[in-house]
């Protein structure tokens, strides 16, 4: 069926509706009976008007036919660029209707074109030429692709318009690239020669091959004619014009499979190479201006005295020819084994059937092209053997010099197989995380990367998951169980998210989970939530049960990021702060977080430089006796004051302190300044006092802690009872010798051993037995909650008879009441520390209430809530 557009159907329409009329006139005026003179010449002006419309219908439907059958999009605009046609083929190629394209500017098919691209267009069609150009042009999907068009102009019912035709370039495009592909990944060394045999490019093979680092121009340096001898493959020299390059150019044929040996003087190395060179011919031009030089090593073949008879088996290639005019295809034993059919093939269809439908289509239009330009091929192709097993062969075919008709065409054909296979296996591993066997690190941010830039895709969303105590399995039972936990924790979260989102293991003990929320926006939160229920059951191993929990950040593209590593980093924010409140759960990344981890970072960086800047001071809290309310202790406690964050509490720095390993330089001062402050009391006449200081579990296995401490004391003149030393029960799982010789040594020298917070961590009864300490401290989490709350009630009464049981002393802390005291007391808790009786103080007002240590500790009203450490 004809079309046109809009404006041509008017056009046209209105020349059909004159000759219409005239005809209907002229049918009117025979009707009346004129004259038969006047008849006759109405009738043949009738006849001639009726053969003038129909040959004008008639090309009508040979310029839509014309126009329809040509291949590319062929396009017609207005002078303004407006599309007054389209061809079926632009149809297909730009996947919209005509009536989406008919009158729009052509901008709707190239939405890049700046605002005066016709300017140069109608330059070039006002001299008489045509106008080329590549561009990208879009179709309906929004999906891109190159093209080259061709602008021409005509008239067309007095007025100047423009037919523009598209040559797709995709596939030129693709074969540029798997060129590109195939010259770095040939194991045949290719170089690229100009007239004066100097070189113009190699690839990593020729390297290789002629043992030269790819390198800048090391190549051109190292091939110099005064470095090398050339001999033929019986040993006679060549000259630099006897070289097959050299003759390739000059007689402009192909020099093939040549054998040079390439001595390397400066190397004292002989290398032998099988070498067929190919002219290249510019546009235009009757003589070659460059020379492909094509070879492969066969030093070992001519070391051995074998040529090409063994070259096949050896090198795994084997030879082929097609003899088109018998329409028989000839293959040599080793051909014959690479591709393992049964019975073996006789013709080329039977080699084109064995081929993959891809590979097929490649091969034969290969062949085509050595038949019609004498263009020789190399390809890279995939079958199956009659065994069903696949294979990967390089193929390479020619037709004959001198032989025009391409009657025959042969070439070789190499087994790949193991290579591809290779690739393939070092591709997956590349992509895969060895334990777990799900992505790694670099595959899901190339993922991640590749749906962020694609605007139909962005809105993806990132949960980054940590396992809660994986340390503890991995500590306590080893890496071996550690690694058990990470795949069963593997397994687990793709069972939860099945196939509504991508799971890959970011490092250690975190998962990266990407999913889409194009279509259900809560979808991230619905997976947090089935990731987290994944893991309410125990881990088991043997007869041990651990509970290892998920703590879960989710951050959204684009809104909280537009780049892989900022929308992860936003989702590790959220993460963190998850796991530093509650655990087990999830949260949604938010500005407020953001900042939160700015101020984090603004303490971390300042706290570095506190201790030189002589930032930090000690208070200390009064141990007393719950009895009679003496004072018989003190614990001292950190605090910071820094100039541009004010004073801050130590649950505020702690934390950052042991993360940066600042923890061990501030604990060592700690420890100095404390037992400074014990001598000035003596030294005050205030007698010795015992000073109990926090030590991290850093500064334990960081340092030779017992020396330190001897030094210190022997510094000061202190005996060891007037220093308590308080551990976390991290402690108690390392049940290592130097852990249990480090107590003994402290203990030696008279300093009391205090486990602090005794219930909040580990409780390992098992290592507790074994260490030689003093006392548990009973921690203020249970404290604070009795007498009235049962569990906590439950949970002193434990510790207590703990205690008692292993003959250890025990001092409760964060008592703020008289109620808590008394119970406290009753349960045989004799020394105690807490607001009821003083906060922090500092170390003047710490010593007056020594020089009346024999009155009651007084209580503090209205201040600080809770201890601070």
């Amino acid at each position: 069926m004809t079309r046109r557009s809009p404006r041509k159907d008017a056009a046209v329409g209105d020349h059909l509706t004159a000759h219409v009329d005239a005809l209907a006139a002229l049918d009117r005026a025979l009707a009346q009976a004129p004259p038969d003179a006047l008849r006759q010449l109405l009738e043949v002006a009738q006849a001639a008007l009726q053969e003038a419309m129909d040959e004008r219908q008639l090309a009508l439907r040979r310029y839509a036919a014309l126009f329809d059958a040509v291949p590319d999009p062929v396009s017609i605009l207005s002078e303004a660029g407006v599309v007054l046609d389209l061809n079926h083929a632009g149809v297909r190629a730009y996947g919209r209707s005509r009536e989406d394209i008919i009158g729009q500017p052509i901008e709707l098919l190239n939405p890049d074109l700046p605002s005066d691209h016709l300017d140069p267009v109608w330059e070039a069609l006002h001299r008489g030429e045509t106008y080329v150009i590549e561009v990208t042009n879009m179709r309906g999907d929004g999906s891109r692709f190159p093209v080259e068009v061709h602008s021409a102009g005509f008239e067309h019912q007095g007025e100047h318009c423009i037919v523009a035709v598209a040559r797709d370039l995709s596939s030129r495009w693709q074969a540029e690239s798997r060129y590109r592909l195939l010259m770095e990944s040939i194991d045949k060394g290719v170089i690229l020669f100009d007239r004066q045999l100097r070189v113009v490019s190699a690839n990593p093979a020729a390297h290789r091959i002629l043992g030269i680092p790819g390198n800048g121009n090391s190549l051109q340096a190292m091939l110099c004619p005064e470095d090398w001898i050339s001999v033929d493959e019986h040993g006679h020299p060549l000259t630099r014009e006897q070289w097959p390059a050299a003759v390739s150019l000059r007689t402009g044929r192909i020099i093939r499979s040549t054998i040079v040996g390439l001595y390397h003087r400066p190397r004292g190395r002989m290398i032998w190479i099988s070498t067929t060179n190919v002219p290249v011919y510019g546009n235009g031009r009757d003589s070659p201006d460059h020379v492909f030089g094509l070879f492969s090593d066969i030093t070992e073949l001519k070391r051995n005295n074998t040529l090409f008879d063994r070259a096949q088996s050896l090198a795994h290639i084997g030879g082929w020819e097609w003899d088109r005019g018998l329409q028989r295809l000839y293959l040599t034993d080793e051909a014959t084994r690479i591709l393992g059919q049964e019975p073996p093939l006789q013709d080329m269809a039977q080699l084109l059937d064995c081929l993959r439908l891809n590979d097929r289509s490649l091969l034969q239009q290969a062949l085509l092209d050595v038949i019609d330009k004498q263009a020789p091929f190399e390809l890279e192709l995939q079958g199956q053997r009659s065994d069903g097993h696949t294979f990967w062969v390089r193929m390479i075919g020619e037709a004959e010099a001198g032989d025009v008709n391409a009657a025959r065409i042969a070439g070789t054909v190499q087994d790949i197989t193991a290579r591809k296979q290779a690739e393939e296996t070092l591709r997956i591993q590349a992509r895969t995380d060895p334990l777990t066997g799900i992505m790694n690190r670099d595959a899901v941010l190339n993922d991640l990367a590749a749906r962020m830039s694609n605007p139909t895709h962005c809105r993806v969303a990132v949960l980054y998951i940590d396992l809660d105590r994986f340390k503890t399995v991995n500590d306590l039972l080893g890496h071996n169980a550690g690694d058990e936990l990470l795949i069963d924790a593997t397994r687990r979260i793709a069972t939860a998210i099945g196939t509504e989102g991508l799971v890959a293991r970011f490092g250690g003990d975190e998962f990266l989970v990407i999913c889409d929320t194009r279509d259900q926006h809560d979808q991230p939160e619905r997976l947090a939530d089935a990731i987290t229920q994944a893991f309410s059951t125990p881990f088991r191993f043997g007869s041990d049960e651990f509970a290892v929990t998920a703590s879960i950040g989710i951050a959204r593209a684009p809104q909280d990021g537009l780049r892989p590593q900022q929308l992860i980093q936003n989702a590790d924010i959220a993460m963190y702060d998850c796991k530093r409140r509650t655990r087990n759960g999830w949260q949604v990344f938010s500005p407020e977080l953001a900042q939160r981890q700015h101020d984090r970072l603004q303490i971390e960086s300042r706290l570095h430089r506190a201790l030189d800047d002589d930032e930090f001071h000690l208070v200390y809290q009064p141990q007393v006796d719950l009895r009679s309310g003496q004072l018989v202790a003190a614990e001292a406690l950190i605090r910071w004051r820094n100039t541009q964050l004010g004073e801050l509490r130590p649950d505020i720095f702690i934390g950052h302190a042991e993360s940066t390993g600042d923890i061990v330089r501030i604990g060592l001062w700690v420890l100095r300044e404390a037992c400074r402050q014990v001598r000035q009391w003596q030294d005050d006449g205030l007698g010795v006092v015992r000073v109990a200081v926090n030590v991290s579990y850093r500064q334990f296995v960081g340092e030779d802690l017992a020396r330190n401490v001897r030094q210190v004391l022997d510094e000061f003149g202190l005996p060891g009872s007037a220093l308590e030393l308080e551990f976390t029960e991290r402690v108690l799982i390392e049940d290592a010798p130097d852990t249990l010789q480090t107590f003994a040594r402290l203990r030696e020298m008279g300093v009391l051993l205090t486990i602090d917070d005794f219930g909040e961590g580990y409780s390992a009864l098992n290592y507790l037995r074994r260490l030689p300490i003093h006392g548990l401290k009973l921690s203020q989490l249970f404290v604070e909650g009795v007498p009235g709350n049962r569990s906590d009630v439950a949970v002193c009464e434990a510790v207590c008879g703990i205690a008692r049981s292993l003959g250890l002393g025990l001092v409760a802390e964060g008592i703020e009441s008289e109620q808590q005291r008394h119970f406290l007391q009753a349960l045989g808790v004799s020394v105690g520390q807490g607001f009821l009786f003083a906060p922090g103080l500092p170390p003047d007002e710490f010593a007056r209430r020594l020089a009346a240590r024999a009155a009651p500790a007084v209580a503090v009203h209205n201040g600080e809530t809770g201890r601070i450490r």
